[in-house]
């Protein structure tokens, strides 16, 4: 045997878990590109939409897919400058055919936050879920001039 190389054995190969190594790569993916909430392995299922983040006048206009998904199943929270969407869509399918039966079942979960160009507020917004497309329309917050504190 050479040196540096060890036999192979079920034990040393079982203590590798392929769930574990993926959690980190993606935490570490998730560092590297600035996000900041960390998931568990069982978020690996979840999708992240991707988001089209306009500025008006007056709103912040946010759009994402979200395909399959009634409007009763979904979450829209907002804080300060900050948006969180959450949508869930389940689908069971059965066929009975001469010698067999099959059923299907089928769990998306989406999920995205991300921080807003400006401050909005919930008051006067509105949501709107048409052919797959969720639209989201937040009226932007009127915030209040800095003031400069003195130092004594």
């Amino acid at each position: 045997m050479r040196h540096g190389l060890t036999r192979w054995s079920p034990s040393s190969v079982s203590a590798w878990d392929p769930v574990e190594e993926i959690s980190r790569m993606q935490n570490r993916l998730s560092e590297m590109f600035g996000e900041t909430e960390r998931g568990t392995w069982m978020e690996l299922d979840t999708l992240r939409p991707l988001v089209d983040v306009k500025e008006e006048d007056n709103d912040i206009v946010v759009k994402t897919d979200l395909p399959g998904v009634n409007k009763d199943d979904v979450d829209i929270n907002i804080k300060g400058d900050r948006i969180w969407i959450t949508a869930n869509t389940h689908r069971e399918s059965e066929e009975e055919k001469e010698g067999y039966s099959m059923k299907e079942r089928s769990f998306k979960r989406f999920a995205r936050s991300f921080s807003l160009p400006a401050n909005v507020t919930e008051e006067g917004a509105k949501a709107k879920l048409e052919d797959g497309v969720l639209t989201v329309t937040l009226p932007k917050s009127e915030l209040e001039e800095k003031q400069k504190i003195m130092i004594e």
